[in-house]
C-alpha cells in the first residue's frame, strides 16, 4: 500500500469537508496508523501529549468515515482500506459532495483518479498549500513528559489564532509545566506562521543582542559558519521534527510527489532594532517564544524591576503588544512584567495565562513512580499543589525512602522537601526585605487571612504591605482565596514548610 498515495486521498476527503488540507499532526497520525505506531509514539515524534493526539484521530476518523461512508477508527483503517478495496475506488468533489466510485484500473494501490470534478472555487491545477514554517527550536529544552492540558491549549488557541493577540505571558513557578504546555502548543499552531522562533533568556542577553539574533532569523540570513553536528542527548544522535538554526523546516510528507517549498521571505530589510523586529512582524506572521524572562529583572527588589541596563525591555514588550502588526510574542516567565498589567486592559494587545497545578492527570507520575495507596494520591497532589516537578521529586523520595508507602511518608509532621530546597531556594533568592517578612508572616499563620489591616508585628509601613504582598501575588508566592465577599491570602503548604525550615524571619 502507497502511504503518499493514502495521504492524498485523506488530504482530499478533509479538504473537501473542511476547507482545509491536512495538517502535520494529522499526517503523522495517517502514517502512523499504516506503519502500526502508537499513539503515546507519535505524540513523541510531533512533540505533543498523547491526549492531545488522540484528540485529533478521533476527530481525523470521524471526517473520513463520513467522506468514504465507511465506519473508520485507528484499530480498522488499514483493514477496511485493504478489504474493502478503497484503495480501487477514486474520489470525485462535485460542489460540495463527495462521491466514491469504482476505478477503472486495478493496480493493488491507492489509485486517486486525476481527473477530478472540483467545486468552481478550486483551481483545475492545484497546488499543495500547507504552509511550512521556518522554526528554530535550537534554545528548547527537551521535554519527555506531557500532561493533559487541554483546557490550556484551547485557551491560547483561541487567543492566538481567534483573537490574534499580540502579546501572551505564560506565568508560573518552575517545574509546573510552562515551557511543555507551550512545546505541545508549537504543532498545534505551526502552519499559521511563516516563522517560529524560541529564545531562552537564561543568560540575561542585553536587548540588543536578541533583536540582532531575531532579526538574522527572521531575514532569512544564512550563518557563514559550517553546520553544527547532530543535537545529541545522552550519547544519541537526536532526529528532531524541527530544523536546527538556519535551517528551513522540510515538508514530512509530500503531495502529488511534489515537494512541498517553505514560504519565501523578502529581503532583509535595512532597519534593525526594535523598528526592524516590528517591520518583520508586520510583514509576515510570526511567532517568538521568549523562555526565562525572569532573569531580566533584578533580586531584592519588588517583583518586575529590571535589571540595571535592561529598562529597554520593558519598552520592547509594550512596543510590541501596541504596533499593529499579525504576529505573536509570548513570555515564558516566574514573574509578570510590569508593563502586563496596564496592556491587558486590551485583549488584542495582551493576555495572561496562569499555569496552576495538575489535577488527575497528576496520577500518571505516581503510576509511573509505582506508588501504592492510589486514595492518597489526591492528598500528595494538594499539598504540592499539583506541580508536576514537585510530585515528581516527593514522588521520588517515597518510592526511595519508603518504598511507596504513601502513608508513612505522610506521617512526618512536617513536609519532606528533600531536593525541592534548592529550587525554592531559587525563588527566594529573589525576594525583597518586606516581601520576606510577609512570606514569613503569612506561612505561620494558621488558615487564609486578611490584609486589610497590616499586621502590627511587621515593621513595614502600610504602603510597604501592600506593594510586598502585591509583589508576591505577581510572583506567583502567594495564594487568593475567596469566601463569600471576603478576599484572603495564603502560601502553599510546601511553600510554608519551606520558609519555616529556613526561619527567613521570625514573626
Amino acid at each position: 500500500m502507497d502511504i503518499a498515495e493514502v495521504l492524498t486521498l485523506a488530504d482530499e476527503l478533509i479538504f473537501a469537508k473542511t476547507g482545509k488540507h491536512l495538517d502535520y499532526v494529522q499526517e503523522a497520525i495517517l502514517r502512523g496508523t499504516l506503519q502500526d505506531t502508537t499513539y503515546t509514539q507519535i505524540a513523541q515524534e510531533v512533540y505533543s501529549s498523547p491526549s492531545h493526539v488522540r484528540n485529533v484521530g478521533s476527530q481525523l476518523w470521524k471526517i473520513l468515515s463520513k467522506g468514504l461512508k465507511k465506519d473508520i477508527t485507528k484499530a480498522n483503517f488499514r483493514t477496511v482500506l485493504e478489504k474493502e478495496k478503497i484503495y480501487n475506488y477514486q474520489l470525485a468533489i462535485v460542489g460540495d459532495n463527495i462521491k466514491v466510485g469504482e476505478n477503472v484500473t486495478v493496480n493493488n494501490n491507492f489509485n486517486v483518479c486525476r481527473e477530478k470534478v472540483r467545486s468552481p472555487k478550486t483551481p483545475q491545477n492545484p497546488q499543495p498549500t500547507a504552509k511550512q514554517p521556518r522554526i528554530d527550536l535550537d534554545d528548547a529544552p527537551e521535554i519527555s513528559t506531557f500532561f493533559d492540558r487541554t483546557s490550556e491549549l484551547s485557551t491560547l488557541k483561541q487567543w492566538i489564532l481567534e483573537n490574534r493577540t499580540r502579546l501572551i505571558s505564560i506565568l508560573g513557578l518552575s517545574g509546573m509545566g510552562k515551557t511543555a504546555l507551550t512545546l505541545q502548543l508549537i504543532p498545534q499552531i505551526q502552519q499559521e506562521f511563516d516563522c517560529i522562533i524560541w529564545r531562552s533568556l537564561h543568560n540575561a542577553p542585553p536587548l540588543a543582542s536578541l533583536q540582532t539574533d531575531l532579526i538574522k532569523f527572521l531575514s532569512q540570513q544564512q550563518e557563514t559558519n559550517p553546520p553544527n553536528p547532530p543535537l545529541s542527548r545522552g550519547g544519541e544522535e537526536i532526529q528532531p521534527p524541527y530544523p536546527r538554526r538556519g535551517e528551513g523546516i522540510q515538508p514530512p510528507y509530500p503531495r502529488g510527489g511534489e515537494e512541498i517549498q517553505p514560504p519565501s521571505l523578502s529581503p532583509p530589510l535595512s532597519k534593525g532594532g526594535l523598528g526592524g523586529v516590528i517591520n518583520y512582524l508586520r510583514s509576515h506572521r510570526c511567532l517568538i517564544i521568549l523562555d526565562d524572562v525572569q532573569t531580566i529583572f533584578s533580586s531584592q527588589q519588588l517583583a518586575g524591576n529590571y535589571k540595571q541596563g535592561y529598562e529597554n525591555y520593558g519598552t520592547f514588550f509594550k512596543q510590541i503588544a501596541e504596533s499593529c502588526h499579525n504576529s505573536c510574542i509570548v513570555l515564558i516567565s516566574w514573574e509578570k512584567p510590569r508593563e502586563i498589567a496596564a496592556l491587558e486592559s486590551n485583549p488584542k494587545k495582551c493576555q495572561t495565562l496562569q499555569l496552576n497545578g495538575l489535577g488527575e492527570p497528576a496520577r500518571e507520575i505516581f503510576i509511573e513512580k509505582g506508588l501504592l495507596e492510589s486514595e492518597k494520591w489526591s492528598e500528595l497532589i494538594e499539598l504540592y499543589n499539583g506541580n508536576p516537578l514537585w510530585l515528581n521529586t516527593a514522588a521520588a523520595a517515597i518510592q526511595d525512602l519508603f518504598n511507596g508507602n504513601i502513608s508513612e511518608f505522610l506521617s512526618y509532621d512536617s513536609l519532606v522537601l528533600g531536593d525541592l530546597e534548592y529550587l525554592f531556594h531559587q525563588h527566594f533568592q529573589r525576594l525583597s526585605d518586606s516581601e520576606k517578612q510577609v512570606m514569613s508572616w503569612l506561612a505561620n499563620q494558621n488558615k487564609p487571612v486578611e490584609i486589610s489591616k497590616k499586621p502590627a508585628l511587621l515593621e513595614l509601613s502600610p504602603s510597604e504591605f501592600l506593594k510586598a504582598v502585591e509583589s508576591l501575588r505577581r510572583r506567583l508566592l502567594i495564594e487568593k482565596v475567596q469566601k463569600g465577599d471576603r478576599t484572603l491570602f495564603t502560601v502553599q503548604p510546601v511553600i510554608a514548610e519551606y520558609i519555616k525550615t529556613n526561619i527567613l524571619y521570625q514573626c
